[in-house]
């Protein structure tokens, strides 16, 4: 159940199996969220850190007028909302984009966590802090990459994340969003984001029927999206 994360926090430094076991004793039952669920709502105070462990679910604010903007996509292995075991007041929401299983670490255990394994400690902090850098990164791309450099950047980001957690088939992967979603990640209309969609069709670079995404040419989406993926921290080394 918990092999998605093993493998995640597996490509920064090896997990020793007394580690995986302090996790796997962590983690409550087993939740599901149908989509468009909250996972975790904006302005509560949760009590547990909740890890996905099959499906897709974003980060995402809703503005006064309605209007809703996605800022990162969490994906199987992802603790959707880790630091809340500090910040305690959730600033944004957490949704399923498809049906989501879920498993829960209440943070008393993440507390004794902390306190009797300093190296898994370090892997959990640096699991938030890679998700900054993703935040960072989405920043660059919503401001500053034009939106063709945009939708190839979060391809070439989301194929990486999901290798590493064994979710691509070949150069395949899973992309269950509806365009009016993937309008609400890249700030666009959903006209305009059909466009952006045809435009990498028309490079030969991507494959999209119906959910499936198959990168056709690895080289030339990196360099339409200019994507270095140092900001995900792959190499594993002593942490």
């Amino acid at each position: 159940m918990l092999e998605s994360l093993y493998l995640k926090l597996g490509q920064h430094d090896a997990l020793s199996e007394n580690e995986k076991a302090l996790l796997a004793d962590a983690m409550s039952v087993e939740k599901y969220f149908a989509i468009g669920e909250d996972i975790v709502p904006e302005g509560s105070r949760p009590t547990v850190s909740t890890l996905i462990v099959d499906g897709l679910a974003a980060r995402y604010k809703v503005l006064e007028d309605g209007g809703r903007q996605f800022t990162s996509l969490q994906v199987a292995g992802d603790f959707v909302d880790l630091h809340a075991f500090l910040l305690k007041t959730m600033d944004h929401g957490i949704i399923a984009l498809s049906p989501c299983r879920v498993v829960a670490a209440q943070h008393s255990t993440l507390r004794v966590i902390t306190e009797q394994a300093p190296h898994l400690t370090r892997l959990l902090w640096l699991d938030t802090l890679v998700d900054g850098a993703i935040h960072r990164e989405w920043i660059v791309a919503m401001g500053r990459r034009s939106k063709t450099s945009h939708l190839a950047h979060l391809i070439c980001e989301l194929f990486v994340r999901l290798q590493v957690v064994k979710k691509t088939r070949g150069m395949s992967f899973n992309l269950p969003l509806s365009q009016a979603e993937l309008a609400d990640v890249l700030g666009l209309s959903v006209v305009h984001m059909n466009r952006v969609i045809g435009a990498l069709r028309r490079m030969n670079v991507i494959g999209w029927v119906n959910h499936t995404v198959t990168i056709l040419d690895w080289n030339r989406l990196v360099a339409i999206a200019e994507f270095d993926p140092t900001y995900l921290s792959m190499s594993n080394e002593p942490r």
